[in-house]
């Protein structure tokens, strides 16, 4: 009776080693059928002088990982609302389009959101009146595609600067006026410090020509498009240059109270 009940014990024990087996071999299966992070490839970044139009679609296909990858609180929503809800509004305003103080503010938002956050910009911008900011933009849209004196109709805002006027003219007419980003502004110009109209008026005729030569028959490159390749490009770079753990933020200083 001890033998049997002995053998009985050691058939139990052999059940459970089994099933512990199994199961350790089904962990090891489903880790390695689950699919690898997203990581980096040189073929998502590009060069400006390249005239590879495969190149520029790579960076410019990445730039949503690329934003969601940066890890920041409503970014991809305001994101969204800049390049697809925003232009819809202002094209269903035509024949006089006008940009309204709440959007101007989303707007101010994303921009900070994606480069570097400037709470004195927000606090001017929030400050000015609805009449204004719409008058102003109205002019702006209207002098297009003189992007001179579009941007000085703009930059009468209090904390609008070259840059943030760039962002509202593409806005509404992405394939004349590109967003003055940091990174295509060093990509285009190798300087992303001087934010001035003349500066501006430089990096969009580079943006305009590269357009052109990236766009054949139907397939058409704006120059808000070379904009967000070179953006995306930029912080593919970055983060395969970097160690694990850095910040990939540009540490250039920024010039005081300067707006932009």
């Amino acid at each position: 009776m001890v033998l049997q009940g002995a053998g009985k014990s050691i058939g139990s024990w052999k059940q459970q080693c089994k099933l512990g087996f199994l199961s350790i071999v089904a962990l090891r299966v489903t880790s390695s059928t689950a699919p690898p992070p997203p990581v980096t490839t040189m073929a998502e970044t590009v060069d400006f002088a390249s005239g590879d139009a495969a190149e520029w679609r790579a960076a410019l296909a990445a730039y949503d990982r690329r934003l969601a990858a940066l890890g920041k609180p409503d970014l991809v929503e305001v994101d969204s609302f800049y390049r697809r809800d925003l232009p819809d509004l202002l094209r269903r305003r035509d024949p006089e389009p006008f940009l309204a103080k709440p959007e101007l503010v989303r707007l101010l938002q994303w921009k900070l959101s994606r480069g570097k956050w400037r709470p004195r910009l927000m606090d001017f911008v929030k400050g000015l009146e609805d009449a204004v900011v719409e008058s102003a933009s109205c002019k702006a849209f209207a002098a297009l595609p003189d992007l001179r004196k579009a941007i000085t109709e703009l930059t009468v805002l209090k904390g609008v600067g070259p840059a943030t006027a760039s962002a509202v003219l593409a806005a509404y007419a992405p394939d004349v006026a590109p967003f003055m980003s940091d990174e295509a502004m060093v990509a285009a110009l190798g300087n992303a410090k001087e934010y001035t109209l003349k500066q501006y008026l430089a990096f969009a005729e580079k943006l305009q020509t590269k357009s052109k030569e990236l766009s054949s028959g139907e397939e058409v490159f704006t120059t808000s498009d070379v904009e967000r390749a070179l953006w995306s490009s930029a912080v593919a770079s970055k983060s395969l240059k970097a160690p694990p753990g850095n910040d990939l933020e540009n540490k250039s200083k920024t010039h005081g109270k300067r707006k932009r």
